[in-house]
This record gives C-alpha cells, structure tokens and sequence, in this order.
C-alpha cells in the first residue's frame, strides 16, 4: 500500500533494471508505485532488524561486513541510472526517504499535484546512504536548498518540487500523470535507439566530468557510434516525413 522498500523489492529492482538493460526490445521505461503513495522508504521494521553479523569479528570486521549489504542496496538504486534505456519516474502522494533515492536515479520525474518528497533520513538517526546525497545536488543544483531539505527532514510539496527542477510536470491525478509518461516513453521510442542511449550515456558521463572530459569521453563514444545506420534512416525519414523504423539495438 505505501511501497515501503524491502529487501525483496530492493532485490527486484536490482534484477528487474538488469534485465530491462538487456533487453534491446525494451526502448523506454515507466516507474510509478501502486497504491497510496510513490514510496515510504525503508521500512523500518525490516530496517531495524540487525544482519546477521557474528559478534566475535572486531569492529572493522563487522563494518565490513555492512558495506556489503549497503553496496547491495546502492546497486539497486543505481540500477535506473546505469540502465540504458531512459526511464520516466511518476510519482504520486509521498516519495520519503529511500523514495527519492529511488526517484533521482531516473532520468526524467513527473509528479502529481499532491505530491511530496522528504528526504527523512535524519529523523531516524542517520544520513542518507543510497544515493539521495549524491544525486539531488546535481538534480536540483542548488546547494543550499538541498542542505535544508537533508537537515530538516522537511517536506518539498509539488510546486517548490517544480519550480526547483525536482521534477518538470505537475498533473492532476496519478492516471493523467502515468497517460502522459507513457506517452512520452513511447515517443522516445520512435527514436534511433543508438541516439538515446549514447545520449543517456554521455549526458550521465558528462554530469560527473568536467567539460572538456566529457566531450574528449564524447569524441571517443561517437567515433563508433556516427557509424551506425540510423543517421541515413533519419535524414530519410525527415525528407519523406514518415517515421524510421530502426533496428533493436
């Protein structure tokens, strides 16, 4: 009902986004979460509960111990963004804590008019570890106000969330909002699939790299990829204005 992150879900996400990866008929990806709300975050019952970590090892040995099951967890996030195909979030109601780990590892986010984000961690006593950290900074690009929201645990309500770039649509209802994602997915579809995932791939390169590394990373990239079939496929298509039919990638 609220989405709260299991580890059966983080398991899901981890292998469902692998597969997605390689799968070349599969162009485009919509998330959105069932139920009341986007995501809860951990759940903290389940969170609570220790991992199963002998208490002879010495402290470093326990530690660890625990990064394994944190890189597990990072992977999983991570997974949205190191697919390859692009993949549309649609949130509604709440997206706390792991839920917007979860949200700014996509590549493009939509929200309902009711929707809320609350990066919750401190609350609970420790600092976001999967990702929020890392990716809202360069999601929202304002420094300070990402500090806020990481100190206070306050809630980011739709409008502050788009007029900050959090996400770029507003709608109404959940239906419209996942109506428009898909049509959107469908859209970038229709495109050369070398074009989109060379772009995900250097716009992700990019955002971690200085300038002049990203385009030297770019020159390298595309060297192979201009060579594809799909440039004359479009010229072709523009000229007749009839859509291209591109092979899977």
């Amino acid at each position: 009902m609220f989405n709260s992150i299991v580890k059966s879900l983080i398991r899901d996400i981890l292998q469902t986004f692998k597969d997605i990866d390689s799968d070349s008929n599969i162009r485009s990806v919509v998330l959105s979460g069932a139920g009341r709300m986007f995501s809860a975050g951990l759940d903290l019952k389940e969170g609570s509960s220790k991992e199963k970590i002998s208490p002879d090892l010495d402290v470093a040995r326990q530690s660890f111990a625990r990064q394994s099951h944190l890189r597990w967890f990072q992977s999983s996030i991570s997974s949205l963004e190191k697919c390859s195909k692009p993949v549309i979030v649609c949130i509604h109601n709440g997206a706390i804590g792991a839920g917007i780990d979860l949200s700014t590892a996509g590549d493009i986010r939509y929200g309902t008019k009711d929707s809320y984000y609350c990066v919750k961690e401190v609350d609970v006593g420790l600092a976001a570890d999967i990702g929020t950290l890392q990716r809202l900074p360069k999601v929202i690009g304002n420094a300070s106000l990402v500090r806020e929201l990481c100190f206070t645990s306050r809630n980011m309500y739709a409008d502050e969330a788009l007029q900050c770039g959090l996400i770029n649509k507003i709608f109404d209802t959940k239906e419209q909002m996942i109506e428009e994602a898909l049509k959107i997915a469908s859209e970038i579809a229709t495109k050369s699939p070398v074009a989109v995932v060379s772009t995900k791939k250097l716009l992700n390169y990019s955002r971690d790299h200085s300038v002049d590394e990203g385009l030297e990373y770019t020159a390298v990239w595309n060297s192979a990829m201009l060579m594809t079939e799909d440039i004359p496929k479009s010229v072709e298509a523009f000229m007749k204005k009839k859509p291209a039919a591109y092979a899977n990638l």
